[in-house]
């Protein structure tokens, strides 16, 4: 049994900053979220076509605002409060000066702008690097730079930055005066070093990639360890207990990851958000593809590899503003989740949706053609709205089914298990068609709020109330509904998989290629 102290009355302030909402929580050591505030934000304002950017200052006064929320709404819970935590969206990045003051707005993962390679890969290496096929590779890192990018448009600000950071580092910087990040959030076109968890070595070639200086960058700990203490500024911004020690965490998806219990390559985790993810925590460094490393966990010196779908439920967001009015109507006065509707909207939809498939390649993620699209195929008169929803549930299990096989066949280990977390895991359809697909029961963690529980884990094991991760996450995470396959189901949907989906896209490659070349969209810059 693990050990712990007065667990019952030691609570943990978890703040989890996503893309759609900053959350607050107060957690205790049996993994209880006791009271929680979330409050949207506005993810991103685009001032040329491809930016996503926001100001700092907003995301610190949206985040203080739901820390004064949630303790002034819970005084009594206040004083047994006994450490912070923080988990943010991965890879937005800000420029600071001395102060810690933003120079510019920063620039959100979503965002697609290109850094110019040319300024930085020589000519003369090009010819080599197809030789080798890690053309596009080298090639899409450089352009995916940030920093590059700032060096190359507003060299200005660059000269005049102090540190760059990951929202992750400005927050923490907001909350204790340190520059100070955690391992765990080194995610995206950083000169970092993933086999040995620090920035790159003095003569590592990412530091030729990514045009960084090393004093720009912050000092980093691992999860877990204490990043600095609550300072009295911080206090009366955010009405957070000043002195309260801040232990360092994840990256929103790798708390996710913690907070559902994976610890082994044996369980499979999926992510049903924005981004749909098929990811595996692994103690080994391997690569899914060349060049491109696992990330950092939220545990210290371990990883997790990830397959990601970078649309993913972003399409059933998609669905319910073009085709799901009527449910959206009725949930409202219902004071309901319309994606409650949207279950009973195709419970009379069969197993496989009569043939009609979708591939979900709306937006191609790292490492897919440029000119790559979704497909919809198969359809006849039967199919109506009801079908087509089913058809985007069941193509986006079939991708992170395809993502899971790639998985396996790099770490040389089964997947046994299935959790499932995100906002995408409340829909019942989604969770019975991702255990079909998979033919293997699919579970949900005993909590919504993973992220946040993620990362009061790793404070719950920095303060000592347990003495590892395999008992802190015993002792917080529980399994939820279990939904189990259906092998009649599972069988159908084995032979679209194999006979169908993994042949949608080579055949349908060229007329996207031809696609592009008539309408220029996508464009290829």
């Amino acid at each position: 049994m693990p050990q712990f102290n007065n667990k019952s009355k030691e609570l943990i302030l978890s703040i989890d900053a996503g893309t759609q909402s900053i959350r607050a929580a107060l957690i205790d050591a049996s993994g209880n979220i006791l009271h929680i505030v979330k409050t949207p934000i506005q993810p991103y304002f685009s001032e040329h076509p491809g930016w996503a950017e926001q100001q700092p200052d907003y995301y610190w006064d949206v985040f203080s605002k739901t820390t004064r929320q949630l303790l002034q709404n819970t005084e009594a819970l206040e004083k047994k409060i006994i450490g912070v935590t923080l988990t943010t969206q991965r890879a937005t990045m800000i420029n600071v000066d001395e102060n810690g003051n933003s120079l510019r707005p920063a620039i959100v993962w979503l965002d697609q702008r290109k850094a110019d390679s040319r300024q930085i890969l020589p000519g003369a290496l090009r010819p080599v690097l197809k030789t080798i096929k890690l053309m596009d590779t080298v090639e899409g890192v450089i352009e995916n730079c940030d920093a590059n990018w700032i060096c190359q448009q507003q060299p200005d600000i660059w000269k005049k930055t102090h540190k760059f950071l990951y929202l992750s580092g400005f927050f923490t910087h907001r909350l204790t005066g340190q520059f100070v990040d955690s391992v765990g959030n080194n995610i995206g076109y950083m000169p970092f070093n993933n086999k040995t968890y620090q920035w790159a070595g003095k003569y590592d070639y990412k530091w030729w990639l990514f045009k960084i200086e090393r004093e720009k960058l912050p000092d980093l700990v691992k999860p877990s360890e204490i990043m600095g203490k609550i300072t009295k500024k911080a206090s009366l911004e955010t009405g957070i207990p000043e002195g309260l020690p801040v232990f360092a965490a994840g990256s929103d998806k790798g708390c996710e990851i913690l907070g559902a219990g994976c610890l082994t390559p044996e369980t499979g985790c999926l992510s049903f958000g924005t981004i749909a993810t098929f990811d595996v925590a692994t103690p080994r460094y391997i690569e899914l593809l060349p060049m491109i490393p696992p990330f950092p966990a939220s545990v210290p010196d371990a990883y997790y590899t990830e397959v990601s779908i970078f649309r993913g439920f972003w399409m059933v967001s998609w669905f319910k503003e073009e085709f799901g009015l009527q449910e959206c109507m009725l949930a409202e006065k219902k004071n309901e989740a319309p994606e409650k509707l949207f279950d009973s909207l195709i419970q009379n939809v069969p197993a496989g949706s009569m043939g009609l498939m979708l591939q979900p390649y709306w937006t191609p993620g790292f490492g897919a053609d440029p000119f790559a699209k979704g497909s919809v195929i198969g359809f006849g008169d039967v199919h109506n709205r009801a079908y087509l929803y089913r058809a985007i549930l069941e193509g986006l299990v079939y991708a992170l089914r395809e993502g899971a096989e790639l998985t396996q066949k790099k770490t040389k280990v089964p997947v046994t298990k299935l959790r499932v977390s995100g906002g995408g895991s409340q829909s019942d359809a989604a969770m019975q068609i991702t255990a079909d697909i998979f033919g293997m029961a699919a579970e949900r963690p005993h909590t919504f709020e993973t992220s946040a529980l993620g990362a009061a884990i790793d404070a719950a094991v920095g303060l000592k109330l347990y003495s590892d991760f395999p008992s802190a996450v015993r002792g917080m995470t529980k399994t939820g509904r279990v939904f189990e396959p259906s092998a009649d189901n599972h069988r159908l949907y084995d032979d679209l998989y194999r006979r169908v989906y993994r042949k949608m896209y080579g055949r349908l490659k060229p007329l996207f290629k031809e696609i592009r070349d008539i309408t220029g969209y996508p464009s290829e810059s």
